[in-house]
């Protein structure tokens, strides 16, 4: 058994967003890597409901779906307390992947948008920290994997909340790893990179020829958070808009790259 595989055996874990896309990919991955139960959060009933029978046809009871809305505090808290009881009272891993790519113009946004977008993209991933530290800090680890995207590093125009969101979901990761380092319990932050999911469809437009598929993009993160890595970038896509973001001898090409994007996206063209 390889090391990746290793660090999932025998161990219980939380997913939000599970029952499509990346949070679904996740959660058979960490399966077939020999977890002993996962339990998978979401919003959309039906869908959880099809997916959680159909993993414990392959993983019998090893799996449980809660219905979770993230935005609301006490529905993470019990959702999260639900998770505790089927897991045995330990929670090894929290993976806070729900969100959404929230486009549009900024100036059509308002407050309320705005909440929104921090109350799915953000809050939800806090209101899960919340609930889940006094169980890891009980048992005296666990590693809390909260799933951003490239657009923290590279902000488009047009995705003025998704890019606010992720950005401040991604500094408040990283902060946390060295708060709470000392009593083991790890944080990292992961970009999915570009993966064929329904996130496109917020822009009117399809996957970029050549993405990835959400289990190529699931086995990416849990090897990257099996090596406790800080930021696990999803393709190569990813790490050169991280290396470019912060260097500025790269800042010309980045004008013209973002703005290409932005005057494509006003005609209607979801460039990326």
């Amino acid at each position: 058994m390889c090391e990746t595989q290793n660090y999932y055996r025998n161990k219980f874990a939380v997913v939000t967003g599970a029952a499509s896309g990346v949070g679904l990919a996740l959660t058979e991955t960490i399966l077939s890597y020999g977890a002993e139960r996962i339990v998978l959060a979401d919003v959309n009933e039906a869908n959880l409901a099809g997916e959680v029978a159909r993993l414990n046809s392959a993983h019998s009871g090893q799996a449980l779906g809660v219905r979770c809305d993230v935005t609301n505090e006490e529905e993470v808290k019990g959702m999260i307390e639900q998770a505790a009881e089927f897991c045995v009272g330990r929670i090894d891993f929290l993976f806070n992947n729900a969100g959404a790519g929230f486009a549009g113009k900024f100036e059509e946004q308002g407050n309320g948008d705005w909440g929104k977008a921090f109350a799915l993209n953000f809050y939800g991933a806090v209101y899960g920290i919340r609930a889940v530290l006094p169980i890891m800090r009980a048992q005296g680890s666990g590693h809390i994997v909260n799933v951003i995207s490239g657009i923290a590093f590279y902000p488009m125009a047009y995705q003025t909340m998704y890019s606010a969101t992720k950005a401040a979901l991604n500094g408040l990761t990283l902060a946390l790893r060295y708060e709470y380092w000392d009593e083991n319990i790890r944080f990292t932050s992961a970009t999915p990179g570009t993966v064929a999911t329904a996130i496109w469809s917020v822009g009117g437009g399809d996957a970029p020829k050549g993405a990835q598929s959400p289990q190529q993009s699931a086995r990416t993160i849990l090897s990257g958070v099996s090596k406790n890595e800080r930021l696990v970038l999803g393709d190569d896509t990813d790490a050169s808009g991280v290396r470019s973001r912060f260097n500025p001898d790269a800042a010309k090409y980045a004008d013209e790259y973002l703005l290409n994007v932005a005057r494509k996206r006003r005609k209607g063209e979801w460039a990326v």
